[in-house]
């Protein structure tokens, strides 16, 4: 696979730690991106860089991997995507969206796969969920690997979104959550927020910078 598990999931598919307010962590930058109906802004650790951005018609997606890696050969990549007008489909809520791509996890890696849901949140006034979920040996690649990712989905006024945190290691039998380290990945994104879009603002975009 040469993008993560949990991306392409998105593609198919249709208790957290609280939000926080405060500043980027140290070592981290805000990001702020205008996808489909929104501004979405979250704290990128300064480690990662982008390494492309794409929309397809009602999907929109943006990957960052760490200094020196690449699409191809990573061992962590931070994603995000949008899926437009979403919020209009009854049966579309931020913990089914969330199984949509948990169960993608399931399906490439029955016999190793684990998850844990950390449960719905709010981020800012937006509805959220959590979740991990982990294959620990995913065939089909140049070389074996176990592939695990921090799954946040939020609903949006239109469109939902998600923020993807996945990491690759060495294959194995069965992996084990470290909730702790979830934990602190999560706190490592926030603040996470919506904001509205202004009539010809441009980058930086001033209205959302530092809205709790």
């Amino acid at each position: 696979m040469t993008r993560t598990l949990a991306l392409c999931t998105v593609l198919a598919a249709f208790a957290a730690a609280p939000a926080s307010a405060q500043s980027p962590a140290p070592g981290s930058f805000t990001v702020i991106s205008p996808i489909f109906s929104q501004l979405v802004t979250f704290s990128m650790p300064s480690t990662f860089v982008a390494i492309g951005e794409r929309t397809n018609g009602p999907s929109y997606i943006r990957e960052a991997v760490l200094k020196g890696e690449t699409a191809e050969r990573w061992t962590q990549m931070i994603t995000v995507t949008g899926a437009k007008g979403l919020v209009g489909n009854p049966k579309a809520s931020p913990e089914a969206f969330a199984g949509s791509i948990v169960g993608g996890f399931k399906a490439a890696c029955p016999e190793s796969f684990a998850a844990k849901g950390f449960g719905p949140t709010k981020l800012g006034d937006q509805d959220a969920y959590v979740a991990v979920a982990s294959c620990g040996r995913i065939e089909g690649a140049p070389e074996p690997h176990s592939e695990s990712a921090l799954i946040i989905t939020v609903k949006g006024t239109a469109d939902y979104y998600t923020l993807q945190w996945a990491e690759r290691t060495a294959p194995l039998a069965k992996p084990v959550i470290d909730d702790a380290k979830w934990q602190e990945r999560l706190r490592t994104l926030q603040p996470i927020r919506l904001c509205p879009i202004v009539p010809n603002e441009r980058a930086p975009y001033p209205s959302c910078v530092g809205k709790g």
